[in-house]
């Protein structure tokens, strides 16, 4: 199966598809861009509400919180200070730019 992402003016994906498998180009036929399950030469899966990026040639996630940074080899966006890795279940503070203990855990 060939998957495919519809894209907006802005670079948005708003849509999802699996292509007909007699389609010879899909990416021209439909003016979408090819998309893999395991994210393949783009990185990242493509979902909606992602970004494509044309320079990067990549699918990049909406961002979940202001202080991430985009990790350039994973089109990723990751903390500016990393998870805890003690076992404990954690939360994103954005407000004091680190992580604490998940109290509902």
């Amino acid at each position: 199966m060939r998957y495919l992402a519809k894209i907006d003016g802005e670079g948005v994906v708003t849509k999802i598809f699996v292509a007909a498998p007699d389609i010879a180009e899909p990416e021209a036929h439909y003016g979408a861009v090819e998309t893999w399950r395991d994210g393949g030469p783009r990185k990242n899966m493509a979902g909606i509400g992602f970004t494509y990026d044309l320079a990067r040639d990549a699918f990049i996630p909406p961002k979940p919180y202001p202080s991430w940074l985009l990790d350039e080899s994973t089109c990723r966006w990751i903390p500016p200070v990393p998870r805890p890795s003690d076992g404990q279940e954690y939360l994103w503070d954005e407000v004091n730019t680190n992580w604490r203990v998940d109290d509902a855990s």
